[in-house]
């Protein structure tokens, strides 16, 4: 869920090119201090002097420039020369030393970081920015000491705020992109492309019933942007429900009402945060006075049944195995839209094209109106596939067909991969929220019949 904010300024961070997010002083991906950026030059061009021939460099490997194809945003020729390029000098006119550059690492077979070239010989090198979705999976570096190493340098060490101290970028935390899969059930989650940090959090779990049949739980939770702390309410909200399934389903509580319990322990957990003291930040001061919130919706696959529940607008969707068949969306959003076609007052082609749409009536927190709790219970009859995500995905396929055409083919034997490309299509979309999503493989062992 996101806050409208003053338009930027700059059009691209100089460090990673990220766009940054209005009102930004340092840039959400690398860190880069977007309030050193010099003022633009007030002329429309700046001269290039080449060194002369005369200062040592052979005449056999002298360079013509390319003619600058592009301009920037200051009508400055766009760079086009590559480091091998020219072979250089240095102040006193004498030609460079030719081994390879120490801040260039390409651990490619080729002999690129053996000769000091690239590996394919085209003359580029490649050093680019890390993405912090796809560090987050690599083994984190330490050094000799024990501290963590920069990421984007594989240099420097990483302060305690979590900063590279040599050059100064921000390093993956870790809730920008977590994964997990367990059994059947898989979930995913994603910082996004707009925002500072990930506000969603979900839990995934497996248990038992009394009759030793399996009960598979996903809970995924959506921090509320305009209230203080979200990231916070979303992860206690998820960790409570979760908690409080994996206690009441092997008593033989039923599982509808055991999702309506587990959403009221989430609420508890989420009231509390407002008791706590603060842990925002300074820039966040004037959200200080909005108790933390968030919403919820949660899964359970247990005994032949598909329980749901939520409050807010994160939604279930049912995606048959066999896509001949029908999807259907299985929630009702707490939503100003959502409560204009329900009363009649708009259809949902208006609702959703005004701008209040997505204003939520119903969320857990210390300022929610009045916690209404919504369950429900399906038993399908044949196999199929329960998407359960935060708007950050369903905002790019809304309609259950739109969802159903986004989910891959093998997402039912594959839910990991499934939920993976579930939020690179939002990504692809613009990726404006964070992104989360859980996969249930739903089987039915024997044919059944018929709604709950």
């Amino acid at each position: 869920m996101s806050q409208s904010h003053q338009q930027a300024s700059l059009p691209g961070c100089p460090g990673c090119e990220e766009p940054p997010a209005p009102g930004d002083l340092f840039c959400g991906a690398c860190g880069y201090d977007l309030s050193a950026v010099p003022t633009p030059p007030d002329r429309p061009t700046v001269a290039i002097t080449v060194p002369p021939q005369s200062v040592g460099v052979p005449a056999a490997g002298a360079v013509e420039w390319p003619r600058a194809s592009e301009t920037d945003s200051s009508d400055l020729p766009a760079p086009t020369h590559r480091p091998a390029d020219l072979p250089g000098v240095d102040s006193g006119g004498r030609p460079l030393p030719t081994a390879a550059p120490s801040a260039v690492r390409l651990d490619e077979p080729g002999g690129g970081a053996a000769t000091g070239g690239p590996a394919d010989g085209s003359g580029d090198f490649e050093l680019a920015a890390p993405d912090p979705r796809t560090v987050e999976h690599a083994p984190a570096g330490a050094s000799a000491t024990g501290a963590k190493v920069c990421v984007a340098c594989r240099s420097g060490h990483v302060d305690p705020d979590g900063y590279c101290e040599n050059c100064g970028h921000a390093q993956p935390r870790e809730r920008d992109h977590m994964e997990q899969e367990l059994g059947s059930v898989a979930a995913v989650s994603d910082r996004g492309l707009r925002h500072h940090r990930n506000e969603d959090a979900f839990a995934v779990s497996s248990t038992a019933l009394p009759d030793g049949s399996p009960a598979v739980v996903a809970i995924v939770c959506d921090g509320v942007s305009s209230a203080s702390r979200p990231d916070e309410a979303s992860a206690a909200a998820a960790s409570a429900a979760n908690e409080s399934l994996l206690e009441s389903l092997p008593r033989g509580t039923h599982p509808q009402q055991a999702m309506h319990e587990a959403i009221l322990a989430a609420s508890e957990a989420v009231n509390s945060l407002a008791l706590e003291p603060g842990q925002a930040m300074e820039h966040d001061q004037h959200r200080h006075q909005n108790a933390p919130a968030c919403t919820l919706v949660g899964a359970i696959m247990a005994g032949g049944l598909l329980v749901v529940g939520w409050v807010g607008d994160s939604r279930v969707y049912w995606v048959p195995e066999d896509r001949a068949n029908p999807p259907a969306r299985l929630t009702e959003d707490d939503s100003w839209a959502a409560q204009m076609v329900a009363t009649g007052l708009m259809n949902e082609a208006e609702a959703y094209a005004d701008e209040r749409a997505h204003a939520i009536t119903g969320w857990l927190g210390a300022d929610a109106y009045e916690l209404e709790p919504h369950t429900a219970s399906f038993k399908p009859d044949r196999p199929g596939l329960v998407v359960v995500c935060t708007d950050g995905l369903w905002n790019y396929a809304e309609a259950a067909a739109e969802m159903a055409a986004a989910v891959p083919p093998d997402a039912y034997e594959r839910p990991l991969h499934g939920a993976q490309v579930l939020v690179g299509h939002a990504l692809d979309g613009g990726g404006h929220d964070n992104v989360t999503v859980a996969l249930l493989p739903f089987a039915v062992a024997a044919r059944g019949a018929g709604s709950a």
